[in-house]
């Protein structure tokens, strides 16, 4: 056929690139480029991106996804020229870490990366990170109203609240982890009717459950809690943070403030609004024992104290008993978890768990198998183990302890 109509083929616009040191050491990054951008998108090395982004042809870039490894840790200076060069630009920059150190990838995200991703890349996880640049990040709040939550707490099951707490018996037990999982485990526990969940983080110094959910520390909550016996509900709902619709989040201080300065009036007047708010309360507490220590074990359905199997956990353990005994207060609602637990086959250590059981005089009835990386991962992230790694044996652990409470909740309505 002859005639005017000619058809042309103009080459995709780039919007985006790969930046590493051989980008064929991330093959599944490329697989997952090319699935979300086709041909838009390019690759640059580390040497020749920092004069591509100071040229004109970089202001059509969305988005830099940087690949990183063990061998680019002399190069931190490096690649933080490039993260800030791309900022500079209103490019958003994507960081891809294969077994990075912690220190380098901590020392990257300061710089301004908008997102991590690790590799191996996980199943989809490219596509949400983009999908996060894209979008307002979890818990910020509409211009002109960056002091109220957009969340509305309701109530769901008939008033039928219950209150869990986590606390560690030794540092780097994993009492955050489980609290952060744990409440968005009971928050998509049931996806016809599911229960309101509020996570109150009264690690008042280092709490860092907003960091697990990658949401902003809010000045607002040291004048909650410095006032929290005049606080109303409406005040609560201020103070909160919403995570992805289904989560309510209580964070930490912005600034370190001493355990003591909140009373244990102040504990069970938040606690008093929690409950009112939302059929379920999960808290995380700090490692220290406080004043207020025994207003939360009252007031608590269940008390989740996190040791491993080591002697410092033994030795603190059988202290947190002594202390609970001579105060008379309800050790029976005490649950012993147990993390990094031995394997099924490990019968060394399932013999090693009984023993520290029949020697704390207790039952360990919850044990959580090791996550490994993935925990780490999901955390510096900031997701949900449930949204990084659904089938991490961590996960399926505490997605079990989650089903248990939520049907114990349902059985004690029934019996009432």
């Amino acid at each position: 056929m002859s005639g005017g109509l000619a058809l042309k083929s103009d080459p995709a616009p780039i919007v985006a690139s790969t930046i590493s040191r051989d980008v064929q050491n991330f093959d599944l990054l490329i697989d997952d480029m090319e699935t979300e951008l086709g041909e838009s998108w390019g690759d640059l090395h580390l040497d020749e991106a920092r004069a591509f982004l100071e040229q004109r042809e970089s202001v059509g870039l969305e988005f830099v996804a940087i690949a990183v490894d063990q061998q680019d840790e002399g190069d931190i200076g490096l690649i933080g020229e490039l993260i800030r060069a791309a900022k500079a630009k209103g490019i958003k920059v994507i960081l891809i870490a294969n077994e990075l150190s912690t220190q380098g990838l901590h020392q990257l995200m300061k710089l301004g990366a908008d997102d991590f991703v690790p590799y191996p890349l996980p199943e989809r996880a490219l596509h949400d990170a983009i999908k996060r640049i894209r979008e307002p990040a979890p818990g910020t709040q509409p211009a002109g109203d960056t002091e109220t939550s957009s969340l509305d707490p309701r109530p769901t099951m008939d008033g039928r609240s219950a209150i869990f707490a986590v606390q560690s018996l030794a540092g780097g037990t994993g009492s955050t982890t489980l609290a952060v999982n744990l409440a968005w485990e009971l928050a998509n526990i049931d996806k016809k009717r599911a229960p309101s969940v509020c996570l109150i983080d009264f690690d008042l110094q280092f709490g860092s459950a907003s960091t697990f959910l990658d949401l902003p520390r809010r000045e607002v909550i040291l004048e909650v809690l410095s006032d929290s016996q005049g606080m109303d509900v409406d005040a609560f709902k201020q103070a909160l943070l919403d995570y992805n619709g289904k989560l309510s989040v209580f964070t930490a201080p912005s600034e370190i403030i001493p355990l003591d300065m909140i009373s244990p009036e102040d504990v069970e007047a938040v606690l008093n609004l929690a409950t009112e708010c939302f059929d379920i309360v999960v808290i995380d507490m700090p490692t220290t024992i406080v004043q207020w220590t025994e207003t939360v074990l009252n007031r608590v359905d269940v008390f989740f104290a996190m040791l491993e199997l080591d002697m410092r956990c033994a030795q603190n353990a059988m202290r947190f008993i002594r202390a609970l005994q001579s105060e008379e207060l309800p050790l029976e609602k005490v649950n012993f978890v147990l993390n990094r637990a031995p394997k099924g086959l490990d019968l060394n250590g399932k013999s090693r768990v009984k023993r520290l059981a029949d020697s704390l005089g207790v039952k360990i009835s919850t044990q959580l198998s090791d996550g490994a990386r993935q925990v780490t991962q999901s955390s510096d992230h900031g997701v949900p183990l449930a949204e990084m790694a659904r089938k991490n044996p961590m996960r399926k652990d505490i997605l079990k302890l989650a089903g248990n409470l939520f049907e114990a909740m349902l059985s004690d309505a029934v019996a009432r």
